[in-house]
């Protein structure tokens, strides 16, 4: 039975990927004057339990391997649903559960850190420590605002103790792309709209080549003063292409146009796909480290035809968990995703077709923008 379950699975995501009509289209010229948009045929498939906070996706995301900061980390995440149902009693539990682990496997958690940044590994986790005796006593009072806000804090030190444990780049890009700009690495980058401001973390980690051109672009200014086109029917947020212009980023010094490929990490893999979408390789059931299963998802824009026509347009997805629920779309594996915002997530609703980004800035991780050899 559950081999039938898994084929007609895979069945009907093939027979809704080919009536697929996904006009992201990054080059005006290829789709008309403006981009043209199309909804998605969505596959109601059970969604299984599929994150929806970007930072929770990056905090996933990051390459390292610690069964332990790992336990700490889903517990801490989970409290967000036994909270909604106020579920007390287990937000209790679970938070004597992360609290056992810290007690007896701080050691093994600090082991997985470089000699070098175990000192202030250990003060995160003096920190994580502390700060589960208010989670606790908000649980007890049942004060839901108290423990929303605390568990997030902790979070944040979970955050800072796994980024600590990353040691290097996770592997070689291919040499093919070595003319591109890379991230290796993660940077923060602010866009600033009409609206207000939006914060963006470009994970490299998993998108080494599309955040690579994405912070590249930021950084050269290439965003400032662009427009939003709003697609309603499909919850995209686009930007990116220079006013009457019919292509993406020129390089100045080349005068070449930069195509991106298509670049997916697939959960498993050492290393990204490129030039090909999941559908196209028959990896249908693979999951992507970077999902679009969170509001406020940041992906490449291309046209629907060429898997590496990527250059300088990108969309904010709007979740929307009625028409577009977690793990039901098909837009996994097809467009890259590079980063989540984590903060200005009310300024993205808010924003529509002539609304404008003021300017954009990397705020943070610069330095692990590799730029390609002259």
């Amino acid at each position: 039975m559950a081999f039938l379950k898994s084929s007609f699975k895979v069945l009907l995501i093939g027979l809704l990927g080919v009536g697929l009509s996904l006009c992201l289209g990054a080059r005006p010229g290829l789709l008309g004057a403006q981009p043209a948009y199309a909804a998605p045929l969505v596959a109601y498939l059970p969604p299984g339990n599929a994150i929806t906070d970007g930072q929770a996706l990056l905090r996933y995301a990051l390459p390292i391997d610690s069964k332990e900061i790992r336990d700490v980390q889903g517990d801490l995440e989970g409290l967000s649903e036994w909270l909604r149902s106020k579920r007390w009693g287990s937000i209790k539990r679970d938070t004597k559960r992360v609290k056992r682990t810290l007690e007896r496997k701080s050691d093994k958690i600090l082991s997985a850190v470089p000699d070098d940044r175990q000192a202030q590994a250990q003060t995160f986790l003096n920190e994580l420590a502390a700060g589960l005796e208010p989670l606790m006593t908000a649980a007890e009072e049942q004060d839901k605002e108290a423990v929303w806000t605390q568990r997030a804090e902790l979070l944040d030190r979970v955050t800072a103790i796994e980024e600590l444990m990353v040691e290097g780049f996770p592997y070689e890009v291919p040499e093919t792309y070595s003319d591109l700009p890379q991230l290796k690495g993660r940077a923060t980058v602010e866009v600033v709209t009409n609206k207000g401001p939006v914060t963006v973390v470009v994970d490299g980690y998993s998108a080494p080549v599309t955040g690579g051109n994405f912070v590249d672009l930021v950084k050269r200014g290439f965003y400032d003063g662009l427009p939003f086109i709003r697609a309603e029917d499909f919850y995209v947020l686009q930007t990116g292409d220079p006013e009457g212009s019919e292509v993406g980023f020129v390089d100045p010094q080349t005068q070449q146009y930069r195509a991106v490929p298509l670049e997916v990490l697939v959960k498993g893999d050492e290393k990204p796909i490129y030039g090909e979408t999941l559908e196209a390789l028959g990896r249908y059931m693979d999951d992507p480290v970077l999902p679009f299963s969170a509001y406020g998802t940041v992906a490449m824009a291309r046209p629907e035809s060429d898997p590496n026509g990527g250059s300088s347009q990108f969309f904010f997805f709007l979740f929307e968990p009625e028409l577009t629920p977690a793990g039901l779309n098909l837009l996994d594996g097809r467009y890259s995703v590079f980063g989540y915002v984590v903060d200005g997530k009310d300024v993205l609703g808010k924003l529509g077709q002539g609304d404008y980004v003021e300017s954009v800035r990397v705020v943070d991780g610069l330095e692990n923008l590799v730029e390609p050899a002259a």
